[in-house]
């Protein structure tokens, strides 16, 4: 069975088999490697003479989506993000609009609330544009505000941009990025864990932040509020063992503060600061 049909296999046992994601990267762990679990062979178990209507179901989906210029990469294929590789939650597959390359791995993401100060949006540009002249890739969830004004810059730069999103991507939130997703797109990547169709929801978004973490080498948070979802993907990066950037604009709330104290988190007050934290 070719790697495109193994594919299709994974595609058919999430779909309709019904298999949580979660369950793949734990049998995947279980054997020792993504490599070790045969897709087919555990489609067939689960969904007996069904499985080769799903199958075919499914590679005809694989057409689809690549005829949309959608690459999907899993766990079992070379090019799947080393970085998130080794991220204990994992997604098993991930769609791609644009390409990822191998200076994708040297990475930061940028993110912050989606109503920033005007300093706030002149910051998270200026981070974003130093990270592209150190050579860094520079990720982040292509949300309005913070993240669009990163994207923004590193496009300008003449830089790497990768969006993380929490839609499908087929879909784009806000609507009002649809052109920033395809400029992306055709200069660098969006990527995506959701089925191409899906919408954005409550939980996308957090699933999504988990992802963007796993994938970059560090964060910067320029600027969030008490309950902006920036805070869970701070707690991701700490989680995996990643660098934690908080530029000292964010240190006037409580829970950047305490952050601040723990060790893998460091504090700037300019890009030249963020550098210097991310080689030190």
């Amino acid at each position: 069975m070719g790697a495109n049909e193994q594919t299709a296999a994974l595609v058919a046992l999430m779909r309709a088999g019904g298999r949580a994601w979660a369950r793949y990267v734990i049998e995947a762990r279980a054997l020792g490697s993504a490599a070790a679990v045969h897709p087919q062979a555990v489609l067939e178990r689960e969904l007996g003479l069904l499985s080769y209507q799903a199958l075919a179901d499914a590679l005809q989906l694989l057409d689809d989506w690549h005829a949309r210029g959608y690459g999907v990469v899993t766990l079992r294929d070379q090019d799947y993000p080393q970085n998130l590789r080794v991220v204990e939650n994992r997604p098993p597959l991930l769609f791609i609009s644009g390409a990822l390359t191998d200076a994708d791995a040297h990475s930061v993401a940028v993110i912050g609330t989606r109503s920033p100060s005007d300093a706030g949006r002149a910051l998270a540009a200026a981070v974003a544009a130093r990270l592209v002249s150190a050579g860094y890739s520079v990720f982040s969830g292509l949300a309005a505000g913070v993240d669009t004004s990163a994207h923004e810059a590193a496009l300008a730069a003449g830089g790497r941009t990768v969006a993380v999103v929490g839609t499908g991507l087929d879909r784009c939130y806000p609507e009002e990025n649809a052109d920033l997703q395809r400029r992306i797109a055709g200069h660098g990547a969006v990527v995506s864990q959701f089925w191409p169709e899906s919408p954005p929801t409550r939980h996308s978004f957090p699933a999504r932040n988990a992802v963007m973490a796993g994938m970059t080498l560090a964060t910067v948070v320029v600027e969030a509020s008490e309950r902006s979802g920036t805070r869970i993907q701070a707690r991701h990066v700490l989680a995996q063992g990643r660098q934690l950037v908080l530029m000292s604009s964010v240190l006037s709330h409580a829970w950047a503060t305490e952050l601040a104290a723990r060790p893998g988190v460091s504090v700037a007050r300019t890009p030249d600061d963020v550098l210097a934290a991310l080689r030190a």
